[in-house]
């Protein structure tokens, strides 16, 4: 592995500047075919990579091992901790000992908040955050720079970021790096949902707290996360918000015609299924989006 990588492992948005983020993108792009399948590539020929995931995923586990096998490489994925040396009480730290003897990049997504820096402090291949727990996740966070970029624009864009803003990792991470573009946020959220202060801070108070239909006329992107009844410790909590925020064409009336509804999926009923035909509807594309930016991640730590 080259000497002059952009980053080691990745693990947090923090540990990339704005340079970076812009080189990844522009990465990205160039793949798009081949994640496509228009064109061929063979430049992860001979590497393997281990997907490592302690909680349930589909668009992340598979993209992840799209983008391996679309540049030539291979995968081993650990889905399944009931049936590995995790139900014995093996550790983390083990596992990926282990595990990074037999790969050349592992994709860990775990529960605990910390889990990804632990493990690439345990490993001897480069790791990446894949979700840990109510933390970061950086790789869905350069995708949604990506789809923003592609499908509307980034500097100086404004943005509502709707609903569970407390628990999410993907706003967690988003709203760092969106500090880096000059960008107008506006916060969606019940009560007891809110952006936890230490993330207010990162936005320099270049942000406002609004109700939906006060901004709809003026924003770029429409930002949906899914209330996630997993993160709450207390489900009586969670049954006093879920389903406090539906998107339905009638909620688009006044939108701004160039706007577009980005989700980081799964969705539950905070999209209704009517709006993906209309033509602010770009989650589907934002998902797809997931794959060019994980080959351009996978090629700068690997080649």
């Amino acid at each position: 592995m080259s000497s002059d990588k952009r980053f080691k492992h990745l693990i947090s948005i923090d540990e990339l500047s704005k340079d970076d983020i812009l080189y990844i993108l522009k990465r990205a792009e160039e793949f798009e075919d081949i994640a496509k399948g228009k064109k061929v590539s063979k430049i992860l020929d001979g590497k393997i990579l281990a997907n490592l995931f302690f909680e349930p995923s589909t668009r992340t586990r598979m993209s992840f091992e799209t983008a391996m096998k679309r540049l030539g490489g291979d995968v081993i994925n650990m889905t399944d901790t009931e049936i590995s040396s995790v139900a014995k009480g093996e550790t983390l730290a083990d596992t990926v000992k282990v595990v990074s003897n037999y790969v050349d990049v592992i994709v860990l997504r775990h529960p605990l908040e910390g889990a990804a820096k632990f493990a690439s402090e345990n490993s001897s291949v480069p790791v990446i955050n894949a979700g840990d727990g109510a933390g970061q996740h950086p790789t869905q966070t350069l995708l949604d720079l990506y789809t923003i970029q592609k499908e509307s624009r980034l500097d100086g864009a404004k943005i509502a970021l709707m609903g569970d803003l407390k628990y999410s990792r993907t706003v967690h991470s988003l709203i760092k790096a969106l500090t880096l573009f000059k960008t107008k946020i506006f916060l969606v959220s019940p009560e007891i949902l809110r952006l936890p202060e230490e993330f207010i801070e990162e936005l320099e108070g270049d942000f406002e707290s609004a109700e939906l239909e006060d901004v709809i006329d003026q924003i770029d992107v429409l930002y949906v996360t899914r209330i996630q009844k997993e993160r709450f410790p207390d489900e009586e909590e969670y049954r006093k918000v879920a389903g406090s925020y539906i998107i339905t064409p009638q909620t688009l009336e006044n939108a701004k015609d160039t706007l577009i509804i980005m989700h980081p999926l799964p969705r539950v009923n905070e999209i209704d299924t009517s709006v993906d035909a209309t033509r602010f509807a770009r989650y589907f594309e934002q998902s797809f989006y997931g794959v060019p930016i994980r080959m351009a991640i996978l090629s700068e730590l690997l080649l």
